[in-house]
């Protein structure tokens, strides 16, 4: 082999290299300090909300989700009132539901209501999130009884 071709190879397996190393480096500190939350996602935006204009909260209609309840995983029975959404589901001490699962984001997903209809959203987490066997990339409506995977760990929302 001539020794430019030599050459070429070396600076070719030290760029593979660098990147293999600087997207672990991204991964890691995304897992420490949470995914970038683009500004829409955020909840700066005005959304419809679980409370009536006189600022009380609103009844949730009969027959309608009123927690959420981790079934399956390292915390089973933690729970978390709808009345209180959106709800945050991840590792970090700001989460409605925080779980002690080594396969879940600091800011994994969050589960949100839109008028009669509760959505499950991820975060950009590392591992994903799944509404029944599928991964969800976009906001997803879920329902009573619909398991919603994070990590480990399965939640449901319940009556």
């Amino acid at each position: 082999m001539s020794e430019l071709t030599l050459f070429l190879i070396r600076v070719a397996f030290l760029a593979i290299l660098w990147i293999f190393v600087l997207s672990a480096i991204s991964v890691i500190r995304s897992d420490m300090f949470g995914a970038r939350v683009p500004e829409t996602a955020r909840g700066n935006a005005p959304a419809p909300s679980g409370r009536k204009s006189n600022g009380k909260p609103r009844k949730p209609r009969r027959g309608a989700p009123t927690h959420l309840l981790v079934v399956e995983g390292e915390n089973p029975g933690v729970r978390a009132e709808l009345a209180d959404a959106p709800l945050l589901i991840g590792r970090g001490s700001d989460a409605a539901i925080k779980l002690d699962d080594d396969y879940v984001s600091t800011r994994h997903a969050r589960v949100a209501a839109s008028g009669d209809e509760w959505f499950v959203e991820d975060l950009g987490s590392t591992n994903g999130t799944y509404v029944g066997p599928v991964r969800i990339t976009q906001p997803t409506t879920i329902g009573i009884g619909v398991q919603v995977r994070v990590g480990k760990t399965i939640l449901e929302l319940r009556k």
